[in-house]
């Protein structure tokens, strides 16, 4: 942070880079904003209650530059270790392994395999109930309904009868 103290209000125009400026300074509402010719930096710069006072904005474009580079970073990292990876698979012998994890032969890749009845398509079917299965259904809803009704009742008579 840098404070101008006791700034004059002339030093809100630019100055040009050849009369010793290292600083453009350009007006705006509450202050300057401040460019260092030199590194590039944008500051504000406000009179507050205390004197002078510039603050870096920050740049957008750095941490973009940043994030860019480590995602490089990270990226060409991700192919060196795939290389390795592909290099040391590639030495390896090929075998298939058995549920146990003992080696089975290499089978033959032109026999084509046959399909797991597993694999194969299911058809489910489900029977609609008959009509007696809904009858029976429906009558056993009619006695549980008429049950309840007649429970609430003797309930709603208790309780009046002891009130």
């Amino acid at each position: 942070m840098s404070v101008l103290a006791g700034a004059p209000a002339g030093l809100a125009q630019s100055m040009p880079d050849g009369e010793n400026g290292r600083y453009t300074l350009s007006p705006i509402t509450d202050g300057v904003i401040r460019l260092d010719t030199r590194t590039g930096a944008v500051s504000t710069c406000s009179n507050g209650g205390s004197g002078w006072a510039c603050y870096v904005v920050p740049d957008e474009r750095v941490a973009y530059d940043q994030e860019i580079g480590r995602l490089q970073a990270e990226n060409e990292k991700s192919r060196t270790e795939i290389e390795k990876l592909k290099t040391e698979l590639a030495s390896r012998a090929p075998v298939a392994e058995g549920k146990t994890g003992e080696a089975l032969p290499k089978s033959d890749s032109q026999k084509k395999a046959e399909p797991k009845v597993a694999e194969s398509p299911r058809k489910i079917e489900i029977p609609l109930p008959s009509d007696r299965d809904m009858d029976r259904v429906m009558s056993f809803l009619e006695q549980a309904w008429r049950r309840l009704v007649e429970m609430a009742n003797r309930m709603q008579k208790d309780v009046s009868g002891r009130i």
